[in-house]
């Protein structure tokens, strides 16, 4: 069992920057690959960014360039850097684990454990 727990969202002006943290327990927290998810209201979940325990990490295009994704080991915890942010930004974040693997860079399906969720939204 690995439990998540996201932090650092909020309200911020177009344009602006935000950093999510998300602290994990439970399970050694270097064997996962680490995801950041959003939704949006009316609108299905989505992966933003991911990273494996190797480093590899892979964007969703509409947030490359912006948004960095990294992880501190010795810290548990994974972090989502979002830069020049967007009104259409504005979502629920999610952080998840899955087991680590090339999958969980692009398919949410791997995906086993979630945190509870932190808003973020974007005013033009």
């Amino acid at each position: 069992q690995v439990q998540l727990v996201e932090s650092g969202g909020g309200l911020v002006q177009a344009g602006g920057s935000l950093r999510l943290s998300c602290a994990a327990s439970g399970r050694t927290f270097s064997n996962y690959a680490m995801g950041w998810f959003r939704q949006a209201p009316g609108k299905e979940r989505e992966l933003v960014a991911a990273v494996t325990s190797g480093g590899s990490t892979n964007y969703a295009t509409p947030v490359k360039g912006r948004f960095t994704v990294s992880r501190d080991n010795a810290k548990n915890t994974v972090y989502l850097q979002m830069n020049s942010l967007k009104p259409e930004d504005t979502a629920v974040y999610y952080c998840a684990a899955a087991l680590d693997s090339p999958l969980a860079l692009t398919s949410s399906a791997v995906y086993a454990y979630w945190g509870q969720g932190t808003q973020v939204s974007v005013s033009s």
